[in-house]
């Protein structure tokens, strides 16, 4: 959900060494095994996806008998997870057959030879209709067209405060911002009258990863005044570089850090600073207002290390305003990950009738949504009652898809996400200015690029 593309080029033979390891024994699986890697997350004990896994596992063995589904947790940070699937499938040796993807790497991996394209399987398949198409347009080739995975969930970006500090500060509840000013406002408020509480969490920062670029950049991005508000031009094929609206957003950021409305910068700078975020700040009242995504209640819930049962009855949802209350007045941004099958995976048929049969049938699909906590991306799934009371805020993040964007699903898009969180970085520290940090930014872009496919921005 809070991804961040890495090339091959950053293996390193340690790396190597330990990924060949994890593969090893597949040269002589059955021919009847489907290989499934997925990812489990270094900095988190809560195994949600491999408890549904192995439910799935049974219910596909069960029904096909003589057959066998290895399941291959890759316990990693979420940038070595991209870097270890990567050199998996570089060799049929070590290639599995069904790998969980970041949709924002597919494109990435497309380009690598990774991925096989999978329209011959899902013309034949009638539930591929039910799939909304923003989230058929995220597993989608950009070169080519075609479709290279089958999407799991997507989430969306909102805001989460905490009602009760709201009404110590004064600050009515529901509350709905109209303007970035009325998001300031309110934490300048919380900063006058509740010290020892954090009034704004805004992430930033290289170590943030992606969480830095699309929960603390793109959200404000994207609600812009400025006509061309975007990262990347379509109807261009260029990157677009020296936009005013970039320039506002990273105004925004060097507000929140200049005027000590959000968290200690060595703090906000930390690696792990999302989990404390989650399991600490927010469930301790340390934390009023959170510009944050739709999964969060994965923290709190009965299976989490720590389980908050009050949250729902303490947080508020709020949709992130657009930069003036401009139309329409909200805006989001969504990631989300899929199921794809590797160019040079073993057994892809078996993994086809796995994942199509199994794994994304619309009651698996169903119950894996309810239990992560994330958005569905069936519309069958999404108008499921049990999806929609299975978690309280379901209903209103889902709502959030009508005003969402999604990052440019292009191989580039790794550099200039990092370099999105050098100028992120700049400005919260104080070392650089904002027109600074923006110039550096069109810089990096160009020379990642290259300055031929770059546009200039609104002004």
């Amino acid at each position: 959900m809070r991804t961040r593309i890495v090339t091959a080029a950053a293996f390193t033979a340690a790396t190597a060494l330990a990924v060949t390891a994890c593969g090893s024994g597949s040269s002589g699986s059955s021919s009847k095994t489907v290989k499934v890697v997925y990812w489990q997350n270094l900095n988190s004990t809560v195994k949600l996806q491999a408890d549904f896994l192995a439910t799935a596992v049974k219910e596909f063995q069960a029904a096909n008998p003589g057959t066998k589904v290895q399941l291959v947790p890759v316990t990693a940070s979420e940038n070595d997870y991209y870097t270890k699937i990567q050199l998996m499938m570089r060799s049929p040796s070590t290639a599995p057959d069904l790998v969980y993807e970041d949709t924002a790497l597919i494109n990435s991996d497309i380009a690598g030879g990774y991925l096989k394209p999978l329209d011959s399987y899902t013309a034949q398949w009638a539930d591929w209709s039910q799939y909304a198409a923003a989230a058929k347009g995220a597993v989608t080739g950009a070169a080519d067209g075609k479709v290279y995975g089958v999407p799991d969930n997507t989430d969306t970006r909102g805001i989460w405060y905490n009602k009760q500090l709201f009404q110590k500060a004064g600050i009515a509840v529901p509350w709905q911002p109209k303007t970035w000013a009325d998001v300031l406002t309110a934490a300048k408020t919380i900063k006058a009258k509740l010290p020892g509480v954090t009034p704004l969490n805004l992430y930033t920062g290289q170590a943030g990863g992606e969480a830095s670029s699309m929960q603390g950049f793109e959200m404000l991005l994207y609600g812009t005044q400025a006509a061309n508000n975007s990262l990347y031009d379509a109807s261009q094929k260029k990157w677009v570089v020296g936009s005013q609206g970039f320039k506002d957003s990273l105004d925004f950021v060097h507000t929140v850090y200049n005027d000590g409305l959000g968290p200690a910068k060595e703090q906000a700078l930390g690696a792990n600073f999302g989990t404390t975020v989650g399991t600490e700040l927010i469930p301790q009242g340390k934390l009023a207002i959170d510009i944050d995504g739709s999964w969060m209640p994965n923290n709190w819930g009965s299976t989490s290390p720590t389980p908050w049962k009050e949250w729902n009855t303490v947080m508020g949802t709020a949709a992130m305003p657009t930069q003036n209350g401009q139309a329409p007045g909200a805006t989001s941004m969504s990631g989300g990950w899929a199921w794809s099958i590797p160019a040079k995976a073993k057994n892809a048929d078996l993994a086809w009738k796995f994942l199509s049969g199994t794994l994304q049938t619309k009651a698996n699909s169903t119950k894996w949504n309810v239990l992560n906590a994330t958005i569905a991306v069936r519309t069958d799934v999404a108008a499921d009652p049990e999806y929609l009371k299975a978690v309280p805020t379901n209903k209103f993040f889902t709502e959030l898809v009508a005003d969402t964007h999604y990052r440019p699903g292009l191989p580039e898009y790794n550099q200039v996400s990092t370099a999105i969180q050098k100028a992120m970085e700049s400005v919260t520290t104080g070392q650089a200015s904002v027109d600074k940090a923006a110039s550096t930014y069109d810089n990096d872009v160009k020379s990642a690029v290259g300055a031929d496919k770059t546009v200039q921005g609104t002004k």
